[in-house]
């Protein structure tokens, strides 16, 4: 099947080159990548995912768009080429034997943009081989010099309306590029957190010991510190103050605009029984704990033990020692469901024994989460609400005690793509877009509100990012990329270069034609807001692509991954918002899960990958597509396992066969209505799945469920025989069904049972409802859940079956099936059940089988108790019908009785649509 890939593959080149028409359009687009290394398969699922949606919309009739770029702002290139240039071995292993990059084009990777060309040329290759139905006359890179006209028009627009302002704000560094860093530039700590700490400052002699929480409210209830008495603490003048602080501390501190002079040192021995003083807590001791971190904070620790269980149960330790033995927790918040002293209370009742059971950090967790949400100060405290009395006294402590701030990140282990651990730091005179307006976040929360987003329990995610987002870092010093056009010391970093790139590559293929020199702000603001009079550009020029940007605008729908959240796709709301009308704004978004390999994250720097190409050579590119697709629906992670993968190879395969058998079929059998009965809910259930995204269960339909149609179908043929004329009129459908997912297998099956046109721009099959017969197919659900109830009655008695005999269920139990069926409240439907005579005449008989069936009814898909009661299935029809067809299955004679005919004690057990069986 991979001759098809080539046979394929060039006429695709140009199929999909998409151009407005007279038809609804539908434009999807997809973060775009950043081609610094070859493509694993968590990339495939990305892109397939996406064009299966567009092929599908494609067959529907739109006229679709799916564009292509790459992103290569910013440093990690430039980062990977000085590793390669400096002989970092890890770097060029990584390149030379994961990435297979040949070693005269390794040499060329001392320029950066050697590797960028390298690798867009790669994914564009692999991409194509994927069969992904993209316009590739639209490709561009960040940096190509029409790109950074575009996004210099967008950066005036944002510095005009003072979104865009010079100030102070931690971000994330890296020393070793000596620049600011984004997500994208990260090896580890991808999704870390810039969190804002208090220092508590405690006095000691001429020194200010400070001590960071989140907590400022249980200040009061601080009983110790906590110091680690093997780590030698740094005497340092901080602004003309003198702390004391842990080595790492005094590096973050001095990074975080302040000026830092190292006076000495000082052992966490020699701090151990010190006493110390704080406005709060009073007069309280210096503990030894081994467990501080000097690389947390400030490596020194308050001791709260009545609201921090970590804090207890060290304090317990100690003391069962014989030490410390007049501390005692001070208690000053109460909450619901937990004692006077919540962190004791939650370590007693979970019956920890000691620091490092690891249900400590769930139980803190949630002790914490409940004091915020629910907690409130006791009355000596304040007597206010814990969240209230967080912020007051946080202002308090640093407007009269002398407290400070320090950023830290949530997660410590933050390293940048080339190697070095980030920090965070305070830049002086950097820009930032203010993100942090609320006139601005308001508008946001309201544009969300007229976005679809796929899955739908996202929109929390995305309402609290608006809502937490701060100002942020738009600017580097070093790196690839566009110049601010008010301030050409700076570029525009990564992140914020893309957020308005899916309206340009409307226009790309266009725009690229005219000299970047005449792409003034005036043209764009023309092509895109229809405003001013641009000049040295013919109209007719500028209008052309005008109207191409209004055919194709707001995009439909963005498909990105669900960490982006927090990031790029919040922030392409805030800058549409800004640039852009309401017309124009997103319309809807699909937030895509993470990539697994055997149950691992999928990580090229950590070479836990499949490479796409290794994927496509190995099984082919429909195998690969339709396991990337069937493996989980787009929004939840999906893992990688190469037996599964070969699996999926085989299924094609029998698709191939089956399409291929059924041209060669004439004859016809009655059966043939249930397949054509089949097939049109085939088709209405694979439609609405795609229409709402849910490719994997699309997939279960417009494969594996016709597929099992097929394998009943042929049991249900006469003996002998394996394929009918039904097959025949059925590829055609089963074909188009299949073309989104397998699109090269089809398109050669197409040949033969299609049209002219290609199977890519066929119509998508419509349900015909004339050809559903319901009596029909409940006959032979019926049918083949017999047969399962038969043959698991054999495998279970291991005797040689002489005789079947079934039990057809008698006409009041019907009744009785068709009363729980329509009841609004199935636990109290034997009360309607018994106003019939006939029923109450009956007794425990009727309520016996009332129970039987309303536990049958819980057991069946809802669709099919619909259908079974609103049916008038005759079952002893049915089955007399099929005698043949059981006698010839099992081998044995086959009688059909109705229940009450019979005296078999069995025959009573007969319920509507589960026939009593007796096997001898």
């Amino acid at each position: 099947m991979k001759n098809f890939e080539q046979k394929y593959g060039k006429i695709w080149r140009s199929q999909f080159e998409s151009d407005p028409s007279a038809k609804n359009k539908f434009y999807l687009n997809v973060a775009y990548p950043y081609p610094s290394g070859a493509m694993h398969v968590g990339h495939g699922r990305t892109y397939i995912v996406p064009d299966v949606i567009g092929r599908f919309w494609r067959m529907k009739g739109y006229q679709v768009l799916y564009p292509m770029a790459f992103h290569v702002t910013g440093s990690p290139v430039i980062g990977i080429s000085r590793r390669i240039a400096a002989g970092d071995e890890k770097t060029i292993r990584l390149y030379s034997d994961l990435y297979r990059v040949p070693q005269e084009t390794l040499d060329t990777f001392v320029e950066p943009m050697s590797i960028v060309r390298h690798f867009s040329q790669e994914y564009e290759r692999v991409m194509s081989r994927c069969g992904l139905s993209i316009d590739w006359r639209r490709r561009f890179t960040t940096v190509d010099p029409t790109y950074s006209k575009f996004i210099e028009w967008q950066y005036l627009h944002l510095h005009d309306q003072n979104r865009v302002v010079r100030g102070a704000h931690p971000v994330k560094y890296c020393m070793g590029c000596d620049n600011p860093v984004g997500d994208h530039d990260l090896l580890e700590g991808e999704h870390a957190e810039i969190v804002k700490y208090v220092l508590v400052m405690f006095s000691w002699n001429e020194y200010a010991i400070p001590c960071a929480t989140l907590r400022p409210e249980t200040s009061y209830g601080v009983t110790n510190l906590w110091v680690n008495p093997d780590v030698m603490y740094q005497k340092v003048r901080v602004d003309g103050q003198k702390w004391i602080l842990s080595p790492e501390a005094t590096e973050k501190i001095r990074l975080q605009d302040h000026d830092v002079i190292l006076d000495g040192e000082i052992s966490g021995a020699d701090l151990v029984d010190q006493t110390v003083s704080n406005p709060l807590s009073g007069d309280i001791q210096i503990l030894p704990a081994a467990f501080v971190d000097p690389d947390m904070a400030t490596g020194i620790v308050m001791s709260v033990p009545a609201h921090a269980p970590f804090d207890y149960i060290a304090l317990r330790d100690l003391q069962q020692q014989g030490k410390y033995l007049d501390i005692t927790p001070v208690p000053l918040i109460t909450v619901a469901g937990y004692g006077r002293c919540p962190a004791q209370d939650a370590v007693e009742r979970s019956g920890i024994s000691n620091q490092n059971d690891p249900a400590m950090e769930v139980l803190t967790q949630e002790v914490y989460n409940a004091e915020h949400s629910k907690g409130r100060m006791l009355p000596e405290f304040g007597g206010k609400p814990v969240k209230e009395a967080r912020v007051e006294i946080s202002e308090l402590m640093l407007e009269r005690y002398g407290s400070a701030v320090m950023f830290e990140f949530d997660n410590r282990n933050v390293v940048c793509r080339c190697g070095t651990r980030v920090y965070v730091r305070i830049l002086q005179d950097q820009w930032f877009l203010k993100y942090s307006d609320p006139e601005w976040k308001a508008n946001v929360h309201n544009d969300l509100k007229s976005v679809t987003l796929v899955p739908p329990e996202v929109r929390a995610e995305f309402t609290r990012t608006i809502d937490w987002l701060n100002d942020w870092a738009c600017t580097r010093r070093v790196g690839l990329g566009t110049k601010v056009p008010w301030d050409k010391d700076w570029l525009v970093e990564p992140l914020s270069d893309s957020t308005m790139y899916m309206s340009y590559y409307t226009i790309a293929h266009k725009i690229r034609e005219i000299a970047p020199e005449l792409l003034t702000p005036d043209v764009f603001e023309y092509i895109f807001l229809g405003k001013g009079d641009p000049q040295g550009i013919p109209r007719e020029t500028l209008d052309d692509i005008r109207q191409e940007f209004l055919y194709w605008y707001p995009y439909d729908y963005r498909f990105s991954a669900k960490d982006l959240i927090s990031n790029h796709l919040t922030f392409q709301l805030f800058h549409h918002d800004a640039l852009f009308p309401p017309e124009l704004r997103p319309q809807g978004m699909v937030v895509f899960g993470m990539g697994l390999l055997e149950g691992a994250k999928m990580s090229s720097s950590k070479g836990n990958v499949i490479l796409l190409e290794d994927a496509l050579d190995e099984f082919g590119a429909d195998t690969v597509r339709m396991f990337l697709v069937g493996s989980a629906e787009p929004w939840q992670d999906f893992d990688w396992r190469n037996e599964l993968v070969s699996s999926v190879r085989k299924q094609i395969e029998r698709f191939w066969n089956t399409i291929n058998e059924g041209i060669q079929s004439g004859d016809s059998y009655d059966i043939d209505a249930w397949v054509l009965s089949r097939m049109q809910k085939h088709i209405e259930m694979t439609t609405d799945a795609l229409e709402s995204f849910q490719t994997r269960q699309a997939l279960q339909e417009a494969y594996f469920s016709i597929e099992s149609d097929l394998k009943w179908y042929r049991r249900r043929l006469p003996e002998g025989v394996r394929s009918s004329a039904v097959l025949n009129s059925i590829a055609s459908v089963w074909v188009r069904m299949l073309a989104p997912f397998i699109p090269y297998t089809c398109e050669e099956l197409w040949t033969l049972v299609g049209s002219g046109e290609p199977v890519g721009f066929a119509s998508w099959p419509q349900p015909d409802y004339a050809l559903v017969d319901t009596n029909l197919e409940l006959s032979e659900e019926l049918l083949s859940r017999t047969v399962e109830d038969i043959e698991s009655i054999i495998r279970l008695i291991q005797i040689d079956t002489a005789s079947i005999t079934l039990y057809v269920a008698p006409a009041w139990k019907w009744d009785i099936f068709r009363i729980i069926a329509s009841a609004s409240d199935r636990k109290k439907v034997m009360g309607e059940i018994m106003k019939n005579e006939e029923m109450r005449n009956r007794g425990k008989e009727a309520t016996d089988a009332a129970k039987q069936i309303t536990n049958q009814i819980h057991r069946f898909p809802p669709e099919l108790v619909s259908s079974i009661a609103a049916g008038g299935l005759d079952e002893h029809a049915v089955f007399i019908e099929v005698q043949d067809f059981l006698q010839r299955e099992f081998g044995v004679s086959v009688s059909v009785v109705n229940a009450e005919e019979s005296s078999h004690p069995k025959a009573r057990a007969a319920l509507p649509f589960k026939p009593a069986i007796v096997v001898q």
